[in-house]
């Protein structure tokens, strides 16, 4: 057994409660200030996300304006008062017969994106006769698209406002 120099004093292998107490308090400071971090993180992920749905949207519905404007889309089916505009988002997906053949379609989205604030498949829809705040549909085409989540952003605007 090791001898004791002088002034060493006979200390137990391990730790003190007092350090054990200083741990756990530190530890504790570290994960209150994470978790608030945390939150923020995954609601900028979902913002990133509505902003790409939105994009995806709202590029789909002018390319489908163009294809009609261009003349690549059967006007037969079309109602005269879309504008050119699709009549609804599903007509996006389910697609268009081109014009001069009749048993070929064009799609412009594989799906309807899930807008990840609500969860849901759904989108407000303005149509070119609604205001451009509108809150309701008028039903004659789709010209815009938004958010139906009444949530605000990091930045502090409305994501319905987007």
């Amino acid at each position: 057994m090791r001898e004791r120099k002088r002034g060493e004093s006979r200390r137990a292998e391990g730790f003190t409660l007092l350090e054990l107490i200083l741990t756990i308090a530190i530890v504790s400071i570290f994960t209150a200030a994470a978790i608030p971090i945390a939150r923020n993180a995954i609601q900028r992920q979902r913002e990133i996300e509505l902003r790409r749905a939105l994009r995806e949207l709202r590029t789909a519905i002018d390319r489908y304006k163009r294809a009609y404007d261009a003349g690549i889309i059967s006007r037969f089916e079309m109602q005269a008062e879309t504008e050119g505009y699709p009549p609804n988002l599903e007509v996006l997906v389910n697609g268009v017969q081109l014009a001069g053949s009749p048993d070929r379609k064009i799609r412009f989205l594989r799906r309807i994106p899930v807008d990840p604030m609500t969860g849901r498949a759904e989108w407000g829809l303005r149509s070119t006769q609604d205001e451009p705040n509108a809150r309701s549909w008028g039903g004659q085409n789709v010209f815009d698209v938004y958010s139906l989540s009444e949530g605000t952003a990091l930045d502090g605007t409305r994501y319905r406002d987007w």
